[in-house]
């Protein structure tokens, strides 16, 4: 199995910058894609990004142009840069790894307010 803890998640003002953090461990080797989720109170789960092996990078239109993905392979590592934060993107942030299987984070809670 895989673990993937989270951690960086906070109250942030509208136009400021959170890193969020999820460390794998466990059966890393199958893993092939990471990436992040979120949810807003009362909302569906989002897709916020994700990054493969090879270091290609997919974004939400949400997001695109204010958070960068980016993977250490070798640490097993994936964070989450948050620019230009901005009230809606208040939510509980899940990272992901997905091989045989998909696995979850914890979640973060993020909170974007004045």
């Amino acid at each position: 199995q895989v673990q993937l803890v989270e951690s960086g998640g906070g109250l942030v003002q509208p136009g400021g910058s959170l890193r969020l953090s999820c460390a794998a461990s466990g059966s890393i080797f199958s893993i092939n894609v990471m990436g992040w989720y979120r949810q807003a109170p009362g909302k569906q789960r989002e897709w916020v990004a994700d990054i493969s092996t090879s270091g290609i990078r997919n974004y939400a239109v949400s997001v695109k142009g204010r958070f960068t993905i980016s993977r250490d392979n070798a640490k097993n590592t994936v964070d989450l840069q948050m620019n230009s934060l901005k009230p809606e993107d208040t939510a509980v942030y899940y990272c992901y790894a997905e091989g045989r299987n998909k696995y979850w984070g914890q979640g973060t809670q993020v909170t974007v307010s004045s």
